[in-house]
């Protein structure tokens, strides 16, 4: 007879069928055989569900045992009805600040582990979380996979790409991505190896509620109604300070006049993450909106935890695979003595080196003993099952009918696991563990830390500028063993970031920072490919520490773009960046408003298990090993009087507000210190626009002339690039115009042609020294600027009668007019004669003058010719003052502009809107047109 049959399901303990017959005890397989089934076509059997994954995210009624009829007419032996397993719906509203978030489970994704959709307003976020059936290999990182998307259609629109659909994830994506892994990685609990993915979409956005801090909630609910075992639920929710009013969860338009963007999440009990930036907001109003927030993360933690009580799943507990306590013992033992040697060592490369040998080391001699298991085999455990022993019993025979329902249930059976070896991975995890160990024992007893340095001491500093002589801006920062190559390149509007969002509207970045870290900065090996998750964040945190010290756009209309390369590493290289970048931006003459450092703060939580009395100790600029081996990771930039970017993980079950109060106080004195250093920085930063930096010229025209400088399809902007030789003319609705040039010969040259083309021209303007560009049988068409003409009427040319204007004129002559007329339309009536002598009563002509003042269109009517009796002396006066050199008229206005742009500095520091009421001309080329009285207007 089968006393017992163990089978193996997704590496957690088996499970098998209990079978009791009077005061027998039969044990099956929870997957029966074939002839079983044959035997017994009645046979009634109650499962628990759990075990399955077709039965995540069943509510508490539905966790009762399942009735499942076995047929033998069915291949498969459980046959189980799917309907009994369907989850119903369950919803519940949650409050969060001055309105509720609807949650709602068991509607959608019911084959998941967890899964919910979070409603505010009209942003719907839907998170599911599955986990594989087979743990992964035991490592010192949980394998958690965060996925997030935002779907288009959310928005009521598609994808701008060529395929119509979302593609791989963007920035902002994985920034949210990395807002929902991080406090959620904190909770889970040591020795669960399976891999557990998070996916999260954006099904619905409305505009005003932000899906990024709802997605952080509804991940967190999702995670606790599922199998996964983890600590605490975990809540987050975004706090905004408008009027000195905090505010939970503003709506968008409520955070674009808010001076905080603060994301926190947390537990019931204490705060696990935040990150954000601030208008140079102070330490106290910062922890106020932390504790603001970590109330209503309070609040809504228990609702959750009300609503896993009703629908949460069991947890896999039984899954939990920690290293033997007796491994432990034997790792201090052998290495303890060498560890307290090789953690004094201060470098960290040979650091590291030591402590890779003093590994082998331990694996060896575990291996000498024979406790150690050989590579590629598992460990050897003896599984004892308790099972009814009965020799007399052979053989049990089930007649059809006599089994009791309440005797035939599954039951995990008892195990005895017995370590005889320690597996390779477990000596591995212990041997860190107990150097984490270690190294906190000397900070907190001895009160130095691997580099000699005590808890509050910062590393010794470096900086040097002008590194780089083609860049518009470089700065190489190095602080300790961290060393960050920041160069600012600056550019126009085509240079700008082009974001793609959920709303239909073209998002331009005029300042974005790039982080990169390449394998070679820690001395290794590695892939060079796309941006990692990890530098899109550090990169983003440092661009929000510098972002508030930039100039307006109106003050410096640059594109700016900093690049921080990451060349040598040991903590905190995200604030190694910020300072290097505000160097680099003071190096490239970029006008900010005050510099900027950043430090990175550590903590050691539970100094009594050391010989402290409890408080937790702050560690100020930790370097890697006490980020890997400590408690936190508070990065906080800023000035000595206010904090720009903050971002704080944690890796215990969460900190308190006092806590948190103490490190940012001890952040301000290193912030301090760091400035310090920065001002001492050999070569110091130039502060002027590099000779090789663009120069962009900033001016306004009325928003109706905006199409007149485009041109029909662009063309006329084309040939004004063309003729000046400029790098770009970038023009806005609003009627602001950017000339980007090399140099100012060219800059000075497009801004004469496109202030003219704009210009308003006024009744009784003269014009000197303008061209004819055609002529007609009614006169003349006179260009009196480029690209505007007028026509100057065959009675305007002369102070005498003229048959035809071609006996006297030519095409590409030049002549001085003076505008007389502006009809309906728009069309320049031109006079030369204005601008003649009047000749004596001997000297009037013979036929009298004609005149149609209204008509300058038409065509002449016909009249007998009748040369005037100074015929040939005026076509000789007219020909002489056309070849006589224009004088040029520039304005005392637009010399000092000139000036001021040719130092190189700030070459739109003058505006257009200074000279608005003047037309500027290019005193570089005779042949353009020349304001003689200077009431041209600029459109």
């Amino acid at each position: 007879m089968v006393r017992s049959i163990h089978c193996s399901h997704g590496g957690r303990p088996p499970q098998i069928l209990s079978l009791s017959l009077s005061s027998k005890t039969l044990t099956f397989p929870l997957s029966l055989p074939s002839s079983l089934t044959t035997s017994f076509p009645c046979l009634s059997l109650k499962l628990r569900p759990r075990k399955s994954r077709a039965l995540a995210g069943t509510s508490k009624s539905n966790n009762s045992l399942k009735t499942v009829q076995c047929s033998s007419s069915d291949s498969n032996p459980r046959n189980v009805d799917e309907s009994n397993y369907m989850p119903q719906p369950f919803s519940v509203k949650i409050p969060v600040g001055d309105r509720h978030i609807l949650v709602e489970t068991g509607l959608i994704g019911r084959q998941a582990s967890g899964a919910v959709t979070v409603t505010d307003g009209e942003t719907i976020i839907y998170t599911s979380v599955c986990l594989a059936d087979v743990p992964s290999e035991p490592s010192d990182f949980f394998p958690l996979f965060v996925n997030y998307q935002e779907r288009f259609s959310a928005a009521g629109r598609t994808s701008g790409g060529f395929f119509k659909r979302e593609g791989r994830a963007r920035d902002h994506e994985l920034l949210i991505c990395r807002l929902i892994d991080r406090p959620l990685r904190p909770t889970m609990l040591k020795g669960f190896y399976h891999e557990t993915q998070i996916l999260s979409w954006v099904l619905s956005y409305d505009g005003l509620h932000s899906p990024d801090a709802l997605a952080i909630t509804a991940a967190g609910i999702a995670v606790a109604l599922s199998e996964v075992p983890n600590s605490k639920a975990v809540t987050g929710v975004r706090v905004g300070l408008i009027s000195d009013q905090y505010i939970v969860n503003p709506t968008t338009k409520q955070m674009e006049e808010s001076e905080l963007d603060l994301v926190l999440a947390g537990t019931e009990d204490a705060i696990l993450m935040i990150e954000g930036y601030c208008n140079f907001l102070s330490e106290d109003k910062l922890l106020k909106a932390v504790e603001i927030g970590q109330e209503a993360v309070r609040a809504m933690c228990k609702e959750v935890e009300a609503l896993v009580k009703e629908c949460g799943n069991p947890k896999m507990l039984e899954a939990i695979k920690l290293p033997p306590p007796e491994l432990y013992k034997n790792v201090e033992e052998i290495a303890g003595n060498e560890l307290v040697k090789v953690l004094q060592i201060n470098r960290k490369i040979p650091r590291i080196k030591a402590l890779s040998a003093l590994e082998e080391s331990v694996l060896t001699v575990l291996a000498e003993k024979g406790l150690l298991v050989k590579e590629g085999t598992s460990v050897v455990s003896e599984v004892i099952p308790e099972i009814d022993e009965d020799e007399d019993e052979d053989e049990v025979v089930i007649v059809d009918g006599e089994v009791d329902e309440g005797d035939f249930h599954i039951k995990p059976v008892s195990r005895k696991p017995v370590t005889l070896l320690f597996s390779e991975v477990d000596v591995k995890l212990v041997f860190k563990e107990v150097t984490s160990k270690f190294l906190r024992r000397r900070i907190v007893e001895g009160g130095k830390r691997s580099d000699g340095r005590t808890p509050s001491e910062l590393r010794s500093i470096h900086s040097r500028c002008r590194l780089l002589p083609r860049a518009h801006g470089s700065a190489l920062f190095t602080r300790g063993e961290t060393q960050s190559l920041a160069v600012v390149t600056l550019g126009d509007r085509q240079m700008a970031q082009r974001l793609d969002n959920l709303i239909d509207v073209d998002e331009l970045k005029h300042f974005y920072l790039q982080y990169s870290f390449p394998p070679s900065c820690v001395g290794e090996v590695g892939r060079i490919g796309a941006p990692s998750r990890r530098e899109i964040g550090h990169g983003m945190l440092a661009e929000r520490a510098l972002e508030p010290i930039l100039p307006s756009d109106e003050d410096f209309p640059y594109t700016i773009r900093v690049e921080s390369t990451i060349t040598e590493s040991n903590g905190s290289s995200s604030m190694a960046s910020v300072c290097g970048g505000c160097l680099a931006l003071l190096d490239a003459g970029v006008p900010v408003k005050c510099p900027v450092a950043g430090v990175a703060m550590g903590m050691v939580f539970d100094t009594k298990e050391f010989g402290g009395d409890g408080t937790p100790l702050i560690l100020s600029d930790i370097s890697g090993s006490e980020d890997a081996s400590g408690d936190m990771d508070f990065k906080v930039a800023g000035t000595e009087d206010g904090i720009t970017a903050f971002q704080m993980d944690i890796k215990v079950g969460g900190i308190t507000i006092p806590v948190m109060k103490q490190a940012l106080l001890q952040a301000k004195e290193g912030r301090t210190h760091i400035l310090a250093e920065m001002l001492k920085c050999t070569p110091p930063p130039s502060k002027k626009l590099s000779k090789y930096a663009p120069l962009i010229h900033v001016m306004k025209v009325k928003p109706e002339k905006v199409n007149i400088i485009i041109g029909s399809g662009g063309k006329k902007v084309k040939s004004i690039i063309e003729e000046s030789g400029v790098e770009a003319i970038d023009m806005q609705d609003d009627g602001v115009v950017k000339i980007t040039a090399k140099d100012m010969t060219s800059l000075e040259k497009s801004k004469a042609i496109i202030t003219n083309l704009t210009m308003v021209p006024t009744v009784g303007d003269v014009y000197r020294n303008c061209e004819i560009k055609s002529i007609a049988p009614y006169g003349v068409f006179v260009e009196i600027a480029p690209g505007r003409e007028g026509l100057c009427h065959i009675s305007e040319l002369s102070s005498s009668w003229l048959p035809n204007a071609e006996d006297i004129f030519k095409v590409g002559d030049r002549v001085d007019v003076k505008l007389i007329e502006i009809n309906e339309k728009g069309h320049l009536r031109l006079s030369r004669r204005a601008l003649l002598p009047d000749p004596g009563p001997d000297k009037s002509s013979a036929k009298p003058k004609s005149s149609s003042p209204s008509k300058e269109y038409s065509v002449a009517q016909n009249a007998s010719p009748e040369k005037g009796t100074k015929e040939e002396e005026n076509k000789e006066e007219a020909s002489s003052r056309a070849s006589q050199p224009a004088k040029v008229s520039t304005p005392e206005k637009f010399i000092r502009k000139l000036v001021a742009a040719k130092d190189g500095v700030n070459v739109n520091k003058e505006k257009q809107t200074k000279s608005g009421g003047k037309t500027i001309t290019s005193a570089m080329a005779k042949d353009e047109a020349t304001l003689v009285n200077g009431e041209a207007k600029v459109g």
